[in-house]
This record gives C-alpha cells, structure tokens and sequence, in this order.
C-alpha cells in the first residue's frame, strides 16, 4: 500500500472526482466516434470496458483499488441517460423511460453517497482488497483488475441491458406492469436505504462495538441492504418485459446479480463476521439469510 501521509480526505475525493471525468470523457469519446450502424448497447459495452480501464488506472497509481467502489453506482447513471436520449428520438415511450431514469439516479446517488461518507480517504481501502492483495502477492493487480473492476463492470452492463428496451427503443405504451417495476424499484432502493442507515447508526454507538445488529430490518435477513440491491434490478428488469416481452432473457442481469451476492459478497462477509465474532452464528440463528422472513 502507498504511503498516503499528507492527503486529507478532500483531496482524495478531488482525486476520485478527476478520475471519474476522465473515465466518463473517454466513454463518451468513444460512443460518439464508434460508426453510427453499431448497436448501442455494443458501444455502451466497449464505452463502460474502456472507463474502467482509466479507474483501473488511477487505482494502480494510488494503489488503492477502492478507486472503483463509486463505478458500481456511477456508470448506471450514464447509460440510463444516453438510452434516454436515444429514446426521446426513438420513440420510446416518454413515461417509462424519465420514470426508469430518475429511479436510476435515485438509486445511483443515495449508493455513492452511502460510499462516499464512509471512505475517509486514500488510506482507506475495502477490507476485501486486502485480504486478495495478500492472498495473491505479485498477481495482486492482474487479479484487481480482472476481479475488482473488469467482473463488477460486466455484471452491472448486464443488470443494465433490460434499460436498452425500456428507454431507447419504440415500444408498448406505458402499463400496470410499469406500475409493478416502479413500485419493486422502489422497494429495493428504500430498502437498502433503511438498511444501510439502520447499520451506520448501530455501528456509531460505542456500545455497540463488536456486536452484530440484529434490530430493525437486520432483524428479518442478515443481508437486507443485499437484499434491497438485487430488488433494485429486479425492478430494471419489469422496466424492460412491459417494454417488449421479447427482451426476456435480460433477467440474466438480476441473476447474475443474485448469484453474485448469493455465492461470494456473502459467504465472503459472514466468514469475516464468523472470524471476528465467534458468537455471529448464534445471534443471527433464524436470521434468514438474504431474501426477508416477515412471516
């Protein structure tokens, strides 16, 4: 790790910012000079690999990998935007596709801020890093770049593609199944918003140090902010079915998602939580483990 004495946090931050631009400058230079027969999801694909090649770099350069953290929730932003644009020119039906933006950004903003107050700098770094950087020695940054940035960024194109049918394209009118999306889009982004609040409060409390929450709607899944994530693209997906039904097969993106914090984000969490808190798997017993037991 680099030393990074002398930086304060808003420099960091400046740092981030710039890199961000830049990546977002590249993208956009490359879908605006890409021939105009290619599809646009294939430009948006080359555009995102390309983007985090630049935060990739910054990452490398201040050896902290937690440079990428923001993408996740940034990129979506961009690429609901310009499908908006093509949309409006498309004939995509208007109400689907400001309404799919604007929960986008809802969802975009609220993540990198939650991202933001906790990152204190360039000092701080996901545990998860550390832990790869040691498992893995010289191969580190190979595997940063293929694990860390390249395999989130893909994931997330995927969680995007129902987007493609349901803002840039002519498609059916705005229905009840819209309806259903907007409310499940909304139901993931409050629940990960009340989840992640519920956690930072407990986390605060000096009482509470090294104690597992299991209060509020920790009390119904041991992962509900995962929870509210993947209904959050569940939610992209209704967007794109009442859009065109044919456009079925875009549920690969929240299964990915699913199977993404089903068999790693996880099992890499609770055996850390295992590790430090011998008593995690007795104060969490009956705590289901993603999807909520309201019942």
């Amino acid at each position: 790790m680099k030393d990074h004495a002398g930086v304060s946090r808003t420099q960091a931050f400046w740092w981030v910012a710039l890199s961000y631009v830049l990546a977002l400058a590249v993208a956009a230079a490359i879908v605006l000079l890409l021939p105009s027969d290619w599809h646009p999801m294939k430009a948006i694909a080359l555009a995102d690999v390309a983007a985090t090649i630049v935060v990739f770099a910054a990452s490398y350069l201040t050896r902290n990998s937690s440079f990428y953290d923001p993408y996740w929730s940034v990129i979506p932003i961009f690429i609901s935007g310009y499908l908006l644009w093509l949309g409006w020119e498309n004939g995509a039906d208007h109400w689907r596709s400001a309404l799919a933006f604007a929960l986008v950004c809802a969802w975009g903003v609220r993540l990198t801020w939650n991202w933001a107050r906790g990152w204190t700098g360039l000092e701080h770094e996901d545990w998860r890093y550390g832990q790869l950087a040691e498992q893995t020695g010289r191969w580190y940054w190979l595997v940063s770049f293929s694990g860390i940035h390249l395999f989130p960024t893909v994931l997330v194109f995927l969680g995007c593609l129902p987007l493609y049918p349901a803002q840039a394209i002519d498609n059916a009118p705005f229905q009840g199944l819209d309806l259903l999306a907007v409310a499940v889009t909304l139901v993931g982004i409050g629940f990960e918003l009340f989840a992640d609040n519920q956690k930072r409060r407990f986390s605060l409390q000096p009482a509470n140090r090294g104690k597992t929450i299991t209060s509020g709607l920790w009390a119904f899944s041991r992962h509900p902010n995962y929870f509210g994530e993947i209904t959050f693209w569940l939610g992209l997906f209704l967007f794109g079915l009442a859009a065109d039904p044919t456009y079925w097969w875009t549920m690969a993106g929240y299964l990915a998602m699913v199977w993404l914090f089903w068999f790693i984000s996880i099992p890499m969490m609770e055996k850390r939580m295992v590790a430090r808190r011998p008593d995690y798997r007795e104060v969490t017993k009956g705590i289901p483990r993603l999807f909520p037991g309201f019942w």
